[in-house]
């Protein structure tokens, strides 16, 4: 399924002309597909068949609370990494008993709430975090749920900043100090052996390292049966990849079906993120100027680094295409910048495309790790996001103001003059 398509050499959101959708709201824009979204998750469902299981959107893809809404609509689970993004959940209608509570710096505070809600589980990142849970639990004299995130050293074969089943990556913890943690965990009256969880980090395609993780998990597991602590659910964590440059992808349905028959009737956890939200949103900007020289050709539009981060940080590529594919411009290969004060502020490099002043171009497969990444940097107010579905569109977050950014801010007043 694709649900921004060309027809009659225009880009269409669902069955939306993307110049309707600029007309009415301006430009950059973030648009989501409502459509796609579902299907996505749909295809996770469809995958685990009968077995048990639990999908957990992976919150920080995009944590817009009508993307969130539709999902929890669906029956969806939750993976959060904050405070912020549990109280997210639970503003758009999701379940916080379907919610795992992931991330390595979890404060008291952020626990004590946890707890407060029901989560389903903690997934524990280190021995202070475990001791930390028991304490927080037994001072409210409860028994908190906990799964131990192993690292189980798997190169995920993907960009180093979004590598996390490494030893020299911050995440979890390596399978004998998880031993010794689930042996603590499982004799304390404050702490109940749930789960194990691993993470190999983000945006794979090759589903080679999934399986060698999850090898090693299930060799953690049978030590620990060896050991009297038995483990309900296996939490594989996310990171399937999707396509953004025409890449061959992991197959769903064939590695869940890989993971499912390794592992008996065990209940199976997967947080997705990418894999939901982001060839479900695409991020349009309009040309302001054209500028070339002897050696470059820029595009300078009204969208920056600072609304779609991703080229800049991580050297992430974009399709990027024309909304009405019939400009009478210049024909060049281009650069397409913004407007930050920044040599990396681009969006897209070396794009062949004909362009004059005016036009519309869309960043394809911008919904996962775009407007959750977005910031305010060069006084830039944020941009709206909008979701369709069929012919119907609805703002879901407004364009920020510039008066708003500095509405919480004050002047220093010296005291000591008064």
């Amino acid at each position: 399924m694709n649900s921004f398509s060309f027809q009659n050499n225009n880009l269409y959101a669902e069955s939306l002309p993307v110049s309707d959708l600029m007309n009415s709201y301006g430009s950059p824009l973030y648009i989501y597909s409502k459509s796609q979204i579902e299907f996505n998750w749909n295809l996770f469902k469809k995958s685990f068949g009968e077995h048990p299981h639990l999908i957990c959107y992976a919150v920080k893809a995009n944590s817009n609370l009508a993307v969130l809404n539709i999902l929890a609509n669906l029956g969806s689970g939750f993976d959060i990494v904050s405070l912020g993004e549990l109280k997210r959940v639970i503003a758009a209608g999701g379940d916080p008993k379907k919610c795992v509570f992931s991330g390595v710096a979890k404060s008291e505070r952020s626990i004590l709430k946890a707890l407060e809600y029901g989560i389903y589980c903690f997934n524990v990142e280190s021995e202070d975090e475990l001791d930390r849970i028991e304490l927080v639990a037994s001072t409210m004299n409860m028994s908190a749920p906990i799964s131990i995130r192993v690292n189980p050293n798997v190169d995920a074969k993907t960009h180093p900043y979004i590598a996390t089943g490494l030893s020299e990556n911050k995440f979890g913890v390596g399978a004998d100090i998880a031993l010794s943690m689930y042996k603590k965990a499982n004799i304390s009256d404050y702490l109940e052996v749930c789960g194990l969880d691993y993470h190999i980090g983000s945006q794979i395609t090759d589903v080679s390292p999934f399986l060698e993780a999850l090898d090693r998990a299930l060799k953690l597991i049978e030590k620990l049966k060896s050991e009297n602590i038995l483990i309900k659910h296996l939490d594989i964590g996310g990171g399937v990849g999707v396509s953004y440059d025409q890449e061959k992808t992991i197959n769903i349905e064939d590695y869940l079906n890989s993971v499912t028959t390794k592992v008996d009737n065990m209940k199976i956890l997967v947080e997705p993120g990418r894999s939901i939200v982001a060839d479900a949103g695409i991020f349009v900007t309009k040309v302001e100027y054209l500028k070339q020289n002897e050696i470059k050709s820029f595009a300078i539009v009204d969208g920056a680094m600072n609304d779609l981060i991703r080229p800049s940080l991580y050297e992430s590529f974009h399709q990027a295409v024309l909304i009405d594919d019939n400009s009478k411009g210049i024909t060049d290969t281009w650069d397409i910048v913004g407007p930050v004060c920044e040599t990396a502020d681009f969006l897209a490099k070396d794009r062949k495309l004909t362009l004059e002043k005016g036009d519309y171009i869309a960043i394809m497969t911008a919904g996962a790790y775009g407007f959750v990444l977005s910031s305010n940097y060069n006084s830039r107010p944020r941009v709206p996001e909008i979701m369709v579905f069929g012919k119907s569109h609805t703002l879901v977050r407004k364009r920020e103001t510039i008066e708003s950014l500095f509405e919480n801010e004050t002047f220093y007043i010296d005291e000591t003059n008064k």
